[in-house]
């Protein structure tokens, strides 16, 4: 294979790249932040759900950059995971849409739409007219490329990669399956990839049968790069996308154990016949002239009918995969859910302003049992930092910064309904609740931050140092429980244990103190050890002003409901 013919196939692919995010980038721009909009307010409809899907990978022209949006926009509790599955099935409908726009191979109007392109972007000084140019250019961009892949790809059939590739252990579907999702995952754009097999099959180096084969395999390579990017993520990310994994590795499970089936429905659905070929009319080399015209339409169709297939078999059996999530991937800490959405408040029950207010108090238990957990992840630190329990920390911290917006936000709207008088005055109260919750998940980050900055600078802090920042934190977490039940279990009064507890933390804060600048004068600490203390101790501290907090406004429930106005 001539060198020149290689760095043609290769630029072909960059211009092909090139020109799917040009074009992405114009799509985007000129539709993008209402599409966003939409997607964060999409309804529970598993049909609506799909439709978003669809019209996001549309619009990125990548299903794997749709997938990696979904994810992010899981993490920040902006969708469940219902929604989330919903929306993930529906990208390879929009991907498909892209596929068969590449799959026309209109290659007489790529220099002239590239030349438009241009024009427009360059030269035009109103912002949509250049948005529509940055598209045009992309789509001239992507048929020139894909005709130069074309072109560079023919003459491999002489060459040892093309024996290689017809050895008998590429004959196997599944090799060509995984060689489409390794693709897919390295370049990091379903419709790229399918450009690139497009390219390989009209040329001739690859058959109609393993050309689909490497279509399905795209699929399993998005659902990889959805895997990849929850790492880190909320659990709820990592159970849509292990779910979503499920589903796609299924479908071409129950695509290949009926493939002859398959590629004779996408014979129906497609003009020609896959492998006939043509050549170009004054070709002076025979392998370059050599073209198949009607396999494009046949693989872009090929992956049509497996993404309507996947959806006409799953989208149904969605709710199913959602209340088996718990099972397939359980909670890291038993029963506590910290996904940072609300699980027991809905908009739709405001009309009903005394079950919205129950549904509220529900919440903010549930709030209040993340809050603990956190502070007592934070406090295990002290005797062993877990990289991974940092991040469950920080995790914990999104959930209570989610649940406190939504909350305030549910709170706020049936403040205008028109509730009772008792009810009217339970609303501030809660949210002075929910606001001292989240300060609290605030300050354990921030104590948390300081045992890593301890950690990173290698700062030592003396046996009797430890010990008192151990006990203090000991203390503080007492106060933290007696607030979180007084969330949990409203009623009893327990303002008089919450203030005996804050005197203590105050006269042991104080005695710290005292302690540590004899230290100081000592020689035994050093000034960064200080601050570095100093630091923790005042972030437990804020921590335990917050619990007092909490607890009064609790005993305000209480006295207004002992005086029967509750």
């Amino acid at each position: 294979m001539p060198l020149t013919l290689l760095w043609q196939a290769l630029g072909g692919l960059g211009l092909f790249i090139l020109g799917m995010k040009s074009m992405s980038e114009g799509l985007q721009r000129i539709a993008g932040e209402r599409l966003r909009q939409t997607l964060e307010k999409v309804t529970g409809n598993r049909l609506a759900a799909a439709l978003m899907g669809s019209c996001l990978s549309s619009l990125l022209q990548s299903s794997s950059a749709a997938s990696i949006i979904i994810v992010g926009l899981l993490n920040a509790g902006l969708l469940s995971l219902y929604q989330a599955l919903g929306v993930l099935m529906g990208t390879g409908i929009g991907t498909t849409l892209a596929i068969q726009f590449i799959a026309f191979k209109i290659s007489q109007i790529a220099l002239p739409a590239i030349t438009i392109g241009v024009f427009l972007k360059y030269f035009s000084k109103r912002r949509r007219v250049v948005y529509v140019g940055e598209l045009l250019l992309g789509a001239g961009l992507i048929f020139f490329g894909l005709q130069l892949m074309e072109s560079g790809f023919a003459p491999v059939k002489q060459t040892a990669l093309f024996q290689t590739i017809q050895h008998p252990l590429f004959n196997w579907r599944i090799s060509y399956v995984l060689l489409g999702a390794l693709l897919t995952f390295l370049i990091q754009s379903g419709s790229a990839v399918i450009g690139i097999v497009i390219a390989l099959a009209g040329s001739g180096l690859i058959g109609f049968p393993s050309g689909v084969a490497m279509v399905i395999g795209e699929v399993l390579g998005t659902s990889l790069i959805a895997l990849v990017a929850t790492i880190g993520g909320t659990i709820a990310a990592k159970r849509t996308a292990i779910i979503y994994c499920i589903i796609n590795v299924v479908a071409v499970i129950l695509v290949l154990l009926s493939f002859p089936l398959f590629l004779q429905t996408i014979q129906f659905f497609s003009p020609g016949e896959a492998e006939f070929t043509v050549t170009t009319i004054g070709s002076t080399d025979s392998h370059l002239g050599l073209s198949r015209p009607n396999i494009a339409r046949h693989l872009a169709n090929a992956h049509t009918i497996f993404s309507i297939f996947s959806i006409l078999v799953f989208l149904p059996l969605l709710g199913f995969f959602v209340r088996s999530a718990a099972r397939i991937l359980p909670g890291i800490e038993g029963n506590l859910d910290y996904e940072p959405r609300p699980k027991f408040i809905d908009n739709r029950i405001l009309n009903t302003p005394s079950i919205a207010l129950l549904q509220a108090k529900n919440e903010t238990r549930r709030m209040a049992s993340i809050a603990e957990s956190m502070f007592e992840d934070v406090v295990k630190q002290f005797y062993k930092y877990d990289a991974r329990r940092t991040m469950r920390i920080k995790q914990k911290e999104e959930a209570l910064d989610a649940l406190q917006r939504d909350i305030s936000n549910f709170l706020v709207s049936l403040s205008k309904q028109s509730v009772g008088q008792d009810s009217f005055l339970d609303i501030p109260l809660m949210l002075q609740v929910i606001s001292g919750l989240e300060h609290i998940g605030d300050q354990n980050e921030a104590v948390l931050d300081y045992l890593r900055r301890k950690k990173e600078d290698k700062i030592i802090f003396s046996a009797a140092a430890m010990t008192e920042l151990r006990n203090f934190a000991a203390t503080v977490g007492d106060l933290v429980s007696v607030a979180v039940a007084s969330v949990q279990e409203p009623g009893h009064d327990r303002l008089s244990a919450g203030t005996e507890l804050r005197e203590t933390v105050t006269q042991l804060q104080e005695n710290m103190l005292d302690n540590h600048i004899k230290r100081l004068t000592d020689g035994e600490c050093t000034v960064t050890a200080g601050l570095n203390y100093s630091d923790i101790v005042g972030g437990f501290s804020k921590i335990a002003d917050a619990s007092m907090q909490i607890i009064k406004s609790e005993r305000e429930f209480f006295d207004a409901s002992s005086s029967g106005g509750h």
